[in-house]
């Protein structure tokens, strides 16, 4: 098990940058690999980026691949997702959840992801 907090979320212009952090309790946190999703208001949450618990994969939603980046540092237990160029429609509450098994692959499925923040919200003003 494995408790996750979101942090660096904001309010920026358009065409700015933001990096979200998302830290991990337990030593168990370089054993799983990490998304980002995000909800926009009267939307359902949607895949962003992902993980492998070794940082040796990434994968990326199509809107945002050019745009994003993520990257994690075991040994601060933390994954980052360093966003630039941001738009209005990247607004949404951004949460970071861990796969629901120790050592299984990243997914953009969300159904597989067992653990969730509490999310933290990125506002983009054009």
């Amino acid at each position: 098990q494995v408790q996750l907090i979101e942090s660096g979320g904001g309010s920026v212009q358009a065409g700015e940058s933001l990096t979200l952090s998302c830290t991990g309790s337990g030593h168990t946190f370089s054993m799983y690999s990490i998304g980002w999703f995000r909800q926009a208001p009267e939307k359902e949450r949607e895949f962003v980026a992902a993980i492998r618990y070794s940082g040796s994969t990434t994968m990326y939603n199509d809107s945002v691949k050019d745009r994003f980046s993520i990257s994690r540092d075991n040994y601060k237990n933390t994954v980052y997702l360093q966003m630039s160029s941001l738009k209005p429609e990247d607004t949404a509450v951004y949460y970071c959840a861990a796969r629901d098994k120790l050592y299984y692959n990243p997914s953009s499925d969300i159904d597989l992801y067992q653990y969730w923040g509490q999310g933290t919200q990125v506002t983009v003003s054009s």
